[in-house]
């Protein structure tokens, strides 16, 4: 298999990934063209390179922008705006853990907290209270264990052990 082709499979690749995390599949593919990319590309090269629209790729720059997984980059002398890649796996892993958490976890979690402050006096109300207790269990040991992700990318030796695991 030939770099170009590698390349190009990678990209298809990540952008099916790309709704398990959440985001869609342009946005992904976007992210795996600027991954695999060495040089910083212009908006317009990225339209290029994968056939997508200016509007297209503008929203899901931005968004990536948004989620820190790609970074502008300025070049002396050239009034274009560049974007670059955050090419460290562990840190886009982190980066991606956090800002799922931030818009599906977290808030699910609050909602969830407040449906359980209910008087239960029946069994099927004690039985529902008991559930809801139990999910914000599972969702509290979820967030420790994110925060213990988050943390472990500052700290080497953690980093370490989860990487080992």
């Amino acid at each position: 298999m030939k770099f170009s082709e590698a390349r190009q499979e990678f990209i298809q690749i990540w952008g099916s990934l790309g709704s398990n995390w959440g985001i869609n599949k342009a946005m992904a593919q976007i992210h795996a063209l600027l991954m695999a990319t060495e040089q910083p590309l212009t908006t317009d090269e990225v339209m290029e390179e994968l056939q997508v629209s200016r509007s297209n790729a503008n929203l899901n720059i931005r968004a990536l922008l948004d989620w820190g997984l790609i970074y502008r980059k300025h070049i002396p002398g050239d009034r274009k705006e560049y974007f670059v890649a955050d090419k460290d796996m562990w840190s886009v892993a982190i980066k991606i853990i956090k800002e799922r958490r931030k818009r599906e976890v977290d808030q699910v979690v609050k909602e969830i907290q407040q449906l359980s402050k209910f008087d239960a006096t029946t069994l099927e109300e004690k039985n529902f209270k008991r559930l809801l207790e139990e999910m914000n269990g599972l969702a509290d040991m979820i967030l420790k264990m994110s925060n213990l992700l988050e943390k472990a990318d500052r700290m080497k030796f953690l980093k370490w052990i989860v990487k080992g695991m």
